[in-house]
C-alpha cells in the first residue's frame, strides 16, 4: 500500500470532486487526538444533535468490518450505507458485520429513507461500479509533488465520474430499447392470438 497523501492534499482532492452545494468539505478530524471512526462519529453525534447522519462505506470495507475498532458500536450510532465494490458485494453479504446486523438490513429500494431511520440500519447499494480505490490512486502517485498528486487524483475521479454517467446513461437506454421491444412483441402475440 502506498503511503497516505498528507491531510492537506486529501481535503484538496475531495473538494475538487465534491461539487454539491450539501457537501462541505474540512480537515476537522485532522485535529481531533483519535483516529478511530467511532470516535469522530461519537464526537459529530455530540458536536450535531439534530444532524441525521448516514455513513457511506465501500463494499471492501464491510468486509472486514469485524476487525474495526467498537465495530458493533458504529453499527449503533448511524445508519451505514454500504456502497458496491467491484468483487465485494458477495465478501460484504457474508461479513461477520453483514450477518450480526442481518436483522438491520434494507433493501436498496428502501434507502432513500435510511438518514431518518434508528440505527442499526443498513443497506448495500448498487452503482455504477469503479475499481479505483485510494490505494491504487496512491500507488501511481508515488515520487510525485502533492500538488501534481491532488490534481491527478481529481482527474481520475472526475474521469470515473464521466464513464459511470456514460454506462448510466448507456444502461437506461438499453433498458428503453429492450421495453419497446417488448411491448412490440406483446402486441403481435395478442395479434396471433386473436387470429387463433
Amino acid at each position: 500500500a502506498g503511503k497516505m497523501p498528507d491531510l492537506e492534499a486529501r481535503i484538496e482532492v475531495a473538494r475538487e470532486v465534491a461539487h454539491h452545494p450539501k457537501i462541505v468539505v474540512t480537515g476537522f478530524e485532522g485535529a481531533r487526538p483519535s483516529a478511530y471512526t467511532v470516535d469522530t462519529i461519537s464526537f459529530l453525534k455530540r458536536r450535531y444533535p439534530s444532524v441525521d447522519f448516514v455513513w457511506l462505506m465501500g463494499a471492501d470495507n464491510l468486509a472486514s468490518f469485524h476487525r474495526w475498532r467498537e465495530w458493533e458500536k458504529l453499527f449503533g450510532l448511524v445508519p451505514i450505507a454500504v456502497l458496491d465494490r467491484p468483487g465485494y458485494r458477495l465478501k460484504a453479504r457474508a461479513s461477520r458485520a453483514a450477518q450480526r446486523f442481518a436483522f438491520a438490513a434494507l433493501d436498496e429500494s428502501d434507502a432513500r429513507g435510511l438518514a431518518s431511520m434508528d440505527p442499526p440500519a443498513w443497506t448495500l447499494l448498487s452503482l455504477p461500479l469503479s475499481s479505483l480505490s485510494s490505494t491504487r490512486l496512491r500507488a501511481g502517485m508515488e515520487g510525485e509533488p502533492p500538488r501534481a498528486k491532488t490534481r491527478k487524483a481529481a482527474k481520475a475521479v472526475k474521469k470515473l465520474g464521466k464513464k459511470a454517467k456514460k454506462a448510466a446513461k448507456q444502461q437506461k437506454k438499453d433498458h428503453a430499447e429492450q421495453a419497446k421491444k417488448d411491448k412490440k412483441d406483446t402486441k403481435k402475440s395478442k395479434k396471433a392470438a386473436k387470429r387463433h
